[in-house]
Order: structure tokens, then sequence, then C-alpha cells
């Protein structure tokens, strides 16, 4: 099966993401795009400015909103499960769009495709970057810094403090394109100065000029960079750096046996979680007196369980996918799980 692939759109607050969005949603032609929204805050853009804008093939069930935090501080918590579950649907998406928060550093999300229940699945077509044009212009990485500012002081997830002219570097320098948005605002001269300092970069890259978010679909879908592929090519502030290293990641299946108590088995469940530093546990295991198998979906040691019908296991066995950072040892964890 082909991969489903995902373009990020990134950029500071007021860049024109959302119309930019809203524009490419509105252009889709009948296209399965799912829309992953992230903001956060007072200063956030609502998912409901998507939902209300009333696309007929664009149904409220295809906008996710995540409004946690930055996406690149959440991956685990909130971005792995939110693709999954796309991923899960009876039909999943042709296309996944997702704007990030103007915080959000590029390269630690598309590290994120390395985890191994998306990497399989999921392409990252293209990372799009939205800039504002006469902010640019001006010598500044946005219309308002200080609103900027704001929003990050607003944000208690958020676990990067970086300048925020290094997140805008990093967000240049992630790119497969930059839309150079706003250019309506500015005169000729003022356009090839700003398109001059944004190819000038380390990473050459496309700069295309928009006005009011207003770009062909064809244009922004289909580049098909596979830019989790291409991190190297890719340089950030933070290479280097312990935080955001998301790449390394291990995965491995334990079969279980009948379990006889369900709160016994989800105690155990957290406890190892814990004792492991486990990210995500998945599966199912079958319980004494009971016809239905017990499905868990684990998030560190938050864990939701019901009972749920199958039959692609051996009668009285259990399967559960175990996600953590390399180095997690998978015949520790079977025995934590063995001596209870």
């Amino acid at each position: 099966m082909s991969k489903i692939p995902v373009t990020i759109i990134t950029g500071f607050l007021g860049a024109g993401k959302t119309t930019l969005l809203r524009h490419l949603i509105e252009n889709s032609n009948g296209r399965r795009i799912a829309i992953v929204v992230n903001e956060f805050g007072s200063l956030g853009i609502d998912g409901a400015t998507l939902r209300g804008c009333s696309i007929p093939n664009c149904p409220e069930e295809d906008i996710v909103e995540l409004t946690n935090g930055c996406l690149c501080c959440t991956v685990a918590d909130d971005f792995i499960p939110t693709m999954e579950a796309l991923l899960d649907r009876p039909q999943p998406p042709e296309h996944i769009v997702i704007e990030t928060s103007g915080l959000a550093l590029p390269k630690p999300l598309l590290k994120a495709f390395g985890w191994p229940s998306v990497r399989t699945r999921m392409t990252v077509d293209g990372v799009i970057t939205v800039v504002d044009g006469p902010a640019v212009a001006d010598g500044r990485f946005a219309d308002d810094p200080d609103a900027v500012a704001k929003q990050r002081e607003e944000d208690e997830s958020l676990d990067h403090d970086n300048p925020l002219e290094e997140v805008y570097e990093d967000q240049l320098d992630s790119a497969d394109l930059v839309v150079l948005n706003k250019s309506d605002l500015l005169d000729e001269a003022a356009l090839a100065q700003v398109e001059e300092a944004l190819s000038a970069r380390a990473r050459r890259v496309r700069v295309i000029r928009a006005r009011e978010g207003k770009v062909d679909p064809a244009v922004l879908l289909g580049l098909s960079a596979a830019a989790e592929d291409d991190l190297a090519g890719r340089p950030s502030h933070h290479d280097g750096a312990d935080e955001h290293e998301h790449d390394d990641f291990t995965s491995f299946v334990l079969t279980l046996p009948e379990q006889e108590s369900v709160d016994v088995f989800i105690s155990r469940l957290g406890r190892v979680a814990v004792a492991h530093d486990v990210l995500r546990m998945k599966g199912y295991v079958p319980v004494a007196g009971k016809s239905l198998r017990l499905g868990v979906q684990a998030v560190g040691s938050r864990i939701r369980h019901a009972f749920e019908a199958g039959d692609d296991a051996p009668k009285g066995e259990g399967r559960l996918v175990v996600i953590g950072l390399h180095g997690l040892d998978p015949a520790a964890v079977q025995r934590s799980f063995d001596e209870g």
C-alpha cells in the first residue's frame, strides 16, 4: 500500500497559515483531506474557524484540533495518537495537512514520522513555511512580535525557550516551499529584496508569492519531498541537543496470557510504563470469564481500556505493542509483566 502524504504548514502568528489552509480546502476538488490544527491560548486560531467554513467536502470530523500545546513538545501525547486514529479510520484520508503552532520547531515533528506505527504508512510530502511579507521587509519575523512572545508565555507545555528569531530560522531551514504572503502590500523592489533574503539561506528553497493565502493546491500538494528521510539537509539550531530528539524509537510485541482481573492488569500496565519509561502501549488480552477481549491504549501511564470483538490471535493469548526510546529492553519489560 502507498503511504498517505502529509503536508506540514508552519509560520508565525499572523502570517496567514489558516487563510492559506482554508483556500486549499475550498479548492481540493473533492480530494479527502484531513486537517490537524495545532493552536492554543487566547491568541490561538480556533479550529471552529475552519469548521464553520461550510465546505461540502470537508466535514467536521476531518478537522482535528490539538490545543494542548506545541506539537513538537507533545509528540507522544498528542501527535502520534492523532495520526494513528486517522490511519485506522475505515476510510482514511487521501492527504493530511498539519497546521502547526507558530511556535513549533518543524524538525522534531519531522523526526516523529520515524515512530514505528506511522513510518510505514505516512510520508511527509512537504513542509510549507508561510511568512508575512511586509513584516520581513521591515526586518521582523512577524507582524506583531509582542503577540508572538505573549503566545509563548501563555503555553505552559512549551519545552523550548530559544529566541523567536531562531524558531523563525528553523521554520525556513526545514521548508520545501516558502509562501511569501501579503505580497500585494509590497512594491516590486521590496518583494525582490525579501525574496533574495529568503533564498540566501544555507538551505536553498523555492519562494512563491501569495495574496490572502491563495495558492493553487497543485503547487502545495504533491511535492514528494519525503522530508522524514532528509533530516540532515534541514539544519536546525537544536541539532545535537538532547531535547526534541524523537527519532530513536524502538518497538516490539509482547505475548500475554489470559488475565484474571481487569483492574489488576490495568494497574500492572501503569507500573510497567513508569518503571521502564514506556511511551506507548496498545493491544489486547483475553480476560477470564469474558467472551470479548480487553483492548488497551496507553500513553505513558494514562490508560484507556474497553472490551472489544476480535479473533486474530490464538485463543487465550494476548498481544501488546510496546513503544519506547532506543534502548528499551523487551526482555526486561516482559519480565515485569510476568512477575506482576
